[in-house]
C-alpha cells in the first residue's frame, strides 16, 4: 500500500450534465456528496437529457449560492435558482432504467434552459422522501444514489489521466471524465483494484468500474464533441475490459462525514 495517496480534487455537478464546481471540502452523505446532482433536465417525455445529446450544456457555469445555485450561459446571462424555484407538484421522470418521482421548476426556470438549448426541456429536483436506488447488483439493498448515473460518487486517479494523455496528441482536462474525487500519489489505474478505501474519516466501497462513452468526447471549453472521437478512441484501444471501455472507479459511503483535499487515502 502506499501511503502516499491522498486526495487533490473535489467536484460537484449540481445540475447533471452542466458544469462542475470545484470545492475543498464537502460533506458526504448516501446518495453522494452535498449538492451533487440533486438536480437534471428533462425532456418533454421526462426523459433525462445530457452532454450525450446536448454538448453545449457544457457551457453552462454553475456556482453555489447560500440558498442555491446561479447558472450562467456564455454571455453571461444567468439565473438563480433556489428552493422556491419549484412547485410542490411531482413529476415523473426516467434517468436510464430508472423512474423517479420529483419536483418539477417553476416556468421561468424551464423557459430559460429552452431558451438556450432551443428545445423544451424541464428541470427537475430530487426528492428525498422518494429516493434513488443504486443497481442491486453491485449494492446493498437500502443503498440510494443522485441522479448521478448509477453510483454516488466515481473516484479517478491523476495518474491515469496521466497515462492517457500520454498516449494523445492533444492532452485533455480531467473535466472530460467528470469525477468527484481525483487521488495522487499512486500508479495508473491503481483505483480497478480496489475494494475498500478510507478517505479521512469516511469509508467507501469501490463497486464497479466506470464505463465510458461518447460523453468523453466533449470538449468542456468549446462544448463541442470532438472530430477525431478522442479521448474515447485512444482510451478503448487499451481500457477495454470486459467489453466496457473504462475509466475510473464508482464508490457507495458507508458512513456520513466531512473529506476535504488533502485528505490520506488508504486502503482497508
Amino acid at each position: 500500500m502506499n501511503n502516499g495517496m491522498s486526495l487533490s480534487e473535489i467536484s460537484i455537478y449540481p445540475i447533471k450534465s452542466l458544469a462542475g464546481v470545484s470545492l475543498s471540502k464537502s460533506e458526504v452523505y448516501p446518495e453522494g456528496l452535498k449538492r451533487d446532482r440533486m438536480m437534471m433536465l428533462v425532456d418533454e417525455n421526462g426523459l433525462f437529457i445530457s452532454q450525450r445529446k446536448f454538448p453545449q450544456l457544457a457551457l453552462l457555469k454553475v456556482a453555489l449560492t447560500a440558498t442555491g445555485v446561479k447558472i450562467s450561459m456564455p454571455d453571461s446571462n444567468s439565473i438563480e435558482i433556489g428552493d422556491a424555484s419549484f412547485l410542490e407538484d411531482k413529476m415523473d421522470v426516467r434517468i436510464w432504467s430508472d423512474h423517479c418521482v420529483t419536483f418539477v421548476a417553476i416556468g421561468e426556470i424551464n423557459l430559460w434552459f429552452s431558451q438556450f438549448l432551443d428545445a423544451p426541456v424541464r428541470l427537475i429536483k430530487y426528492d428525498n422522501k422518494n429516493p434513488r436506488a443504486t443497481d442491486p447488483k453491485y449494492s446493498n439493498q437500502n443503498d440510494i444514489v443522485s441522479f448521478a448515473d448509477g453510483f454516488p460518487l466515481l473516484i479517478i486517479s491523476q495518474a491515469s489521466l496521466d497515462d492517457l494523455n500520454s498516449k494523445l496528441d492533444e492532452p485533455v482536462s480531467m473535466r472530460n471524465f467528470r469525477p468527484n474525487l481525483v487521488v495522487n500519489n499512486c500508479e495508473a489505474f491503481a483505483e480497478d483494484s480496489w475494494n475498500r478505501i478510507k478517505i479521512g474519516a469516511i469509508t467507501f466501497e469501490a463497486v464497479k468500474l466506470c464505463s465510458r462513452c461518447i460523453m468523453t468526447t466533449v470538449n468542456p471549453l468549446s462544448g463541442k464533441k470532438s472530430e477525431r472521437g478522442e479521448p474515447y478512441k485512444t482510451l478503448s484501444q487499451y481500457r477495454l475490459i470486459e467489453g466496457k471501455v473504462c475509466l475510473g472507479m464508482n464508490l457507495i459511503p458507508r458512513n456520513k462525514g466531512l473529506i476535504a483535499v488533502g485528505d490520506t487515502l488508504r486502503h482497508l
